[in-house]
């Protein structure tokens, strides 16, 4: 297994996304968000990409970026886990500039990643099922005279309400990838209601919508099936920062409350819960932190790294934000306690990308375990 040692560069970058994220996603704005359509502040993004360059972080410096690696990409994810920042940096920094980086294409490579480095173009992609990367597309292109167009549906969608293109894969005789600008005629984009509030997910229709097509080298069912993996990274790293969170809120309830006279986190029932939510954690660090250097070492094969990345610790972040409901006793429960809000997140971001059953299959086909494979 890759052994992760953090350099000076990477906690200080650590340290500036967390103290970024302290000002500006705290409890009270994350509640704010969640009531609006976008579910993130414009202002806040701009922000985010002056001052820290953050939607450019792994887009190369040529392209406007800064150039940096997978690790660092999943140091600033991990800190938007731990305080639910609800911002399209998955769907725009991650997911979109990675299909278009992978695809190869200069042209839409000088046209898209300028942009979306500084933010001024948000970017999201449109995959063929939330919850199976392995479904096929429902998304047909056809070619006429002005170039292709799009029609079909395409449900949960990222942030499809706040962006501005939408990089879709859809079948004009074999799969092809191809853009499409929210504000084409044709286009169609109606919020999907969700467990988790603080991410917003929507249903995106097409109506013979232009499209521009994208280029790509390695065909586009490798580049979706790369990008779907890597965002299994990413959201296992995420996932890290969220239980971290839940972990720190646990700890300190069972300080600071007294029964019988004492702190409850002496009575051996609490201080076990959360000495297995810390082992379990760092188990879970470890696993992510492995994939995430397994993307920069090895960028065109980390499909087993992710695969047990998101199975292990979508689980873990998902007891351990259910157990810090049951320290927390009924005010865990309430609404204006934040442990729901931990809890949706991760149960949502356990099924996005396939579940741990999922991606346990994929596992043991790849090992050649399942029935299947000695059929």
């Amino acid at each position: 297994m890759t052994t992760v040692a953090f350099s000076t560069e990477q906690h200080e970058l650590r340290r500036t996304v967390r103290e970024f994220l302290d000002k500006k996603s705290p409890e009270s704005e994350v509640r704010r968000l969640i009531e609006t359509p976008t579910g993130f502040d414009a202002a806040v993004w701009q922000q985010m990409a002056a001052q820290i360059g953050l939607p450019g972080i792994h887009i190369p410096e040529e392209f406007g970026g800064a150039g940096l690696g997978y690790v660092e990409v999943c140091i600033a994810l991990e800190e938007m886990g731990g305080h639910l920042f609800g911002g399209p940096f998955l769907a725009s920094a991650v997911l979109a500039a990675e299909v278009v980086l992978r695809s190869n294409d200069s042209a839409a490579m000088a046209d898209f990643l300028p942009k979306i480095a500084t933010g001024e173009t948000i970017a999201t992609v449109a995959f063929p099922s939330g919850d199976d990367p392995s479904t096929d597309t429902r998304l047909t292109a056809t070619s006429t005279a002005d170039g292709y167009v799009v029609s079909g549906t395409a449900g949960f969608v990222l942030d499809a309400l706040s962006a501005d293109v939408i990089f879709v894969f859809a079948r004009a005789g074999e799969l092809g990838l191809f853009a499409v600008n929210t504000d084409a005629v044709g286009v169609q984009i109606t919020g999907a209601p969700s467990m988790d509030a603080t991410r917003k997910h929507a249903t995106v229709s097409f109506d013979n919508a232009a499209a521009r097509i994208i280029r790509t080298e390695r065909g586009a069912a490798q580049i979706r099936s790369d990008v779907a993996n890597l965002a299994c990274v990413a959201l296992a790293n995420e996932s890290v920062g969220g239980a971290q969170a839940v972990l720190n809120q646990s700890v300190n309830h069972a300080k600071a409350r007294y029964q019988f006279g004492r702190p409850i986190g002496s009575f051996q029932a609490i201080k076990h819960k959360c000495a297995d939510m810390l082992v379990a954690l760092e188990q879970a660090k470890s696993v992510a932190y492995h994939a995430a250097a397994t993307v920069d070492e090895n960028p065109d094969d980390f499909g087993v790294e992710a695969a047990m990345a998101k199975a292990y610790v979508g689980d873990v972040y998902a007891r351990a934000a259910a157990e810090n409901i049951q320290i927390h006793g009924g005010m865990g429960f309430t609404w204006e306690h934040p442990a729901h809000l931990y809890l949706k997140r991760a149960k949502c971001a356990q099924s996005m990308f396939g579940d741990a059953v999922y991606h346990r299959r994929v596992l043991a086909d790849t090992l050649g375990l399942s029935a299947s494979a000695h059929s």
